[in-house]
């Protein structure tokens, strides 16, 4: 797998692809519309994020590829790739506790802050890619 070279693209299992860490320059891609909202996705090798309905919803720095995203109310998971390690930061709710599941090995439990944000280092270098899942507790 490689870089989203669509930027951003609705798969037909119902998730979202984005991301395109090989960009030198910023890209972005607004009002993707998909179930109902629309995403904006600004990447390159820099940084990755993505907003759905102008909120945020995922940032890594350094920039990343991200297949499969899947966000119901309790659980968010997505495989991501990335020539290095990345600082990955996600929306879930707030004050909550969630479990995060790294290749399906449990990483540990965190809990979100008031704004609902949840941040966790991803070790991307040396790997095609993580699968990682995160569950509310």
């Amino acid at each position: 797998m490689a870089a989203i070279k669509e930027l951003l693209r609705a798969e037909e299992n119902g998730t979202l692809s984005f991301g395109d860490y090989e960009l030198d320059k910023k890209a972005k891609l607004s009002d993707f519309p998909f179930q109902g909202d629309l995403y904006k996705v600004k990447t390159y090798s820099e940084i990755t994020k993505l907003e759905k309905n102008e909120l945020f919803v995922y940032e890594s720095v350094p920039g990343t590829a991200v297949t499969d995203l899947r966000k119901t109310g309790d659980e968010m998971s997505f495989t991501v790739e990335g020539p290095l390690d990345a600082q990955i930061t996600v929306e879930m709710e707030a004050d909550t506790e969630y479990e995060i599941f790294i290749d399906g090995d449990a990483a540990g439990v965190m809990r979100t802050n008031l704004g609902g944000k949840l941040s966790f280092n991803a070790a991307l270098s040396g790997v095609d890619s993580i699968s990682v899942r995160i569950v509310r507790v």
